[in-house]
């Protein structure tokens, strides 16, 4: 699971998969399965930051139970 935040989406997508961000280039290639979309940058961090902790990410787990199981369990 990677968690992040742009103003370009379709272009960080392509920097992901084609090995130009350290943190994910050895788990290519990445699919996209959930994005929320904010008009507010502060806001859009904040919410980075609230998902990257252990209740974020469980409630990301949960929201997305089957979704995540249809792709074997993979993060």
């Amino acid at each position: 699971m990677y968690i992040g935040c742009t103003n370009n989406l379709k272009r960080r997508i392509i920097e992901h998969n084609t090995g130009k961000v350290f943190a994910t280039s050895k788990r290519t290639p990445l699919d996209l399965i959930y994005y929320e979309a904010f008009t507010n940058q502060t806001d859009a961090f904040l919410r980075e930051k609230w998902l990257k902790t252990g209740w974020g990410r469980n409630h990301i787990k949960k929201i997305l139970l089957n979704t995540i199981k249809n792709l074997g369990g993979q993060e």
